[in-house]
């Protein structure tokens, strides 16, 4: 790797911002003083500095975000906030994107990498990927009604893979929670699933997607890295 990219790609500014920096001496690899930006490194082996300063190189980011309501599941838009957006303050050195997407009004688990092959993984349906729902709903769920989901629904021109459905308990009694799981993520799937039922999703908030959980600690708004943990269990999708 280009020791400016490794630089740039580890939060020390633009590729000009970078090119000042080593032209002014501050960078050592293994020991040595170094003034040329187009120098090629061993990440994994040799040892850069800035100032005396090891950097930790890392190639590849895994974030959980708890999304909030009002932004959206994309890179780049014109009218509003995005998800990259709103960690840009910590990640802006490095080329995230969404896995998957989350509506705008709906809130919750969103996973954020810049790992392209993981993503495809969590999103392909031949992985069939559980995603958990909890959806605030206009009416109560019934027996039919879950063994219609149980079944699959056809919305629009494809036939969703079967889906589980359940009531939860609220603490308040006005009121109506269910959990739904489905195994793909079509555009408003859960929303369009509960329609065909004759029903309204009021609130949508996803809690998980295959053996990564929400945080609880995490309020909306807030996200962190990946555990070893959680990235270990990943991979093994």
């Amino acid at each position: 790797m280009r020791l400016d990219k490794l630089l740039s790609h580890s939060g020390f500014g633009t590729r000009k911002d970078v090119k000042k920096l080593i032209q002014s001496g501050a960078i050592t690899i293994n020991g040595e003083t170094v003034t040329k930006s187009s120098l090629h490194i061993e990440p994994e082996t040799d040892l850069v500095c800035c100032y005396d300063e090891p950097i930790a190189y890392q190639q590849y980011y895994y974030v959980m975000l708890n999304k909030p309501d009002g932004i959206i599941s994309a890179t780049f838009d014109h009218l509003h906030e995005t998800v990259i957006d709103w960690v840009a303050l910590d990640y802006q050195h490095v080329d995230l994107f969404p896995v998957g997407r989350l509506d705008i009004d709906t809130t919750g688990l969103l996973l954020l990498t810049n790992d392209g092959q993981l993503a495809h993984r969590l999103t392909s349906p031949k992985h069939q990927v559980p995603k958990v729902y909890q959806a605030k709903i206009a009416k109560p769920i019934t027996d039919v009604d879950i063994a219609t989901f149980q079944n699959g629904i056809k919305i629009d021109d494809y036939v969703t893979r079967p889906a589980q459905l359940r009531s939860l308990p609220s603490n308040q009694p006005d009121e109506i929670w269910a959990e739904v799981t489905i195994y793909e993520g079509k555009f408003h799937q859960v929303k369009k699933m509960f329609q065909s039922i004759d029903n309204l999703v009021l609130k949508l908030h996803r809690i998980s997607m295959g053996p990564i959980t929400l945080d609880e600690h995490l309020a909306e708004g807030e996200y962190r890295e990946l555990t070893a943990e959680e990235l270990r269990l990943l991979k093994e999708i």
